[in-house]
């Protein structure tokens, strides 16, 4: 239960600090017509699309669903019939191939308001390819371990190893669908830059949040979550 509340107020910590900086707590019928207000900062600044606040609400709930299923890993991990299983070399190069895609979507998220298709073009299907890449290095990796013998029903651990990356890589597609769709329509002919910047930072924020869950994911089945589990433990207890 200690490692849920940690995960969720980590979350809440995200969203709080993100929503902070947004236009929230603006006073609507103070404003007229498509003027902007300056914020608190002196600066002009849109309305918060309603797509976007429910993005992070959607994360929020995906957060709260890995955090319950990593807390139930640690449980089912004190049990007498896990036993560890190898962490494929693979998931190295996977974790790159994410972290990358991460990035080039931040690189796309800078280009797109400046409307340099020139830049955003290469640097959406860069980010698409990379993470269509970490997909299929998911499913080898899959299919390695099965190969060696670390079969789902075989123990614990590789049920939840199998389910949890599996449970991941259900949220990449997800996002990929929103990308792929995204990255057409920038390489359409009569494409407008401006229609591009939504879609572009729902991408990289969506990126962003599921690497960080990846890196989560890596860290547990590698062990070096644990010595932050006891260290998390003893400070609560």
């Amino acid at each position: 239960m200690s490692v849920v509340l940690i995960f969720l107020a980590a979350i809440a910590a995200i969203m709080i600090w993100w929503l902070s900086g947004q236009r929230l707590t603006s006073k609507p019928w103070l404003e007229t017509g498509s003027v902007l207000l300056p914020d608190h900062h002196g600066v002009d600044r849109p309305p918060v699309p309603a797509v976007k606040i429910g993005l992070f609400v959607f994360l929020g709930v995906v957060g709260a669903l890995f955090s319950l299923a990593v807390s139930a890993y640690f449980m089912r991990a004190a049990s007498a019939d896990w036993w560890g299983m190898p962490v494929p070399r693979l998931l190295w190069v996977n974790t790159t191939a994410l972290a990358l895609s991460s990035a080039a979507l931040q690189w796309a998220k800078r280009e797109a308001p400046q409307g340099r298709m020139e830049s955003l073009r290469p640097a959406l299907a860069t980010a698409l390819a990379l993470a269509v890449f970490f997909l299929a290095g998911q499913i080898q990796a899959w299919r390695e371990l099965t190969a060696a013998g670390y079969v789902l029903a075989d123990n614990p651990a590789n049920s939840f190893f199998y389910m949890l990356t599996g449970l991941h890589g259900l949220h990449i597609l997800g996002g990929l669908a929103v990308l792929a769709h995204t990255t057409v329509r920038a390489f359409a002919a009569d494409v407008q830059p401006e229609r591009l910047r939504l879609s572009v930072d729902l991408s990289t924020i969506y990126s962003h949040f599921m690497l960080a869950v990846w890196l989560l994911l890596f860290a547990l089945f590698a062990g070096w979550a644990n010595d932050f589990v006891d260290l998390c433990r003893t400070l609560i207890s």
